[in-house]
């Protein structure tokens, strides 16, 4: 980058700064949320929680398929 192209785009810098920050973060996101051993965690925590008597068998097969759903992506 030249001096001039530099100091012309100056005034655009805290907007390239807020863009990375914004697309370091979708990165992680899509990350964790693809991520098989969090699937997994989530898959165990939802069949607590239905052992538990805190879901409906409805909730907790629509929720479960999709979880697993995301883990057939693999």
């Amino acid at each position: 980058m030249g001096l001039i192209t530099g100091l012309l785009t100056l005034p655009l810098a805290p907007v390239r700064g807020v863009t990375w920050v914004a697309d370091q973060l979708a990165r992680a996101a899509d990350r964790e949320l693809h991520d098989p051993a969090v699937v997994r965690a989530k898959l165990a925590a939802l069949n607590e929680d239905y052992d538990n008597g805190l879901l409906s068998e409805e909730e907790f097969e629509r929720e479960e398929e999709q979880l697993l759903d995301l883990l057939r992506g693999y």
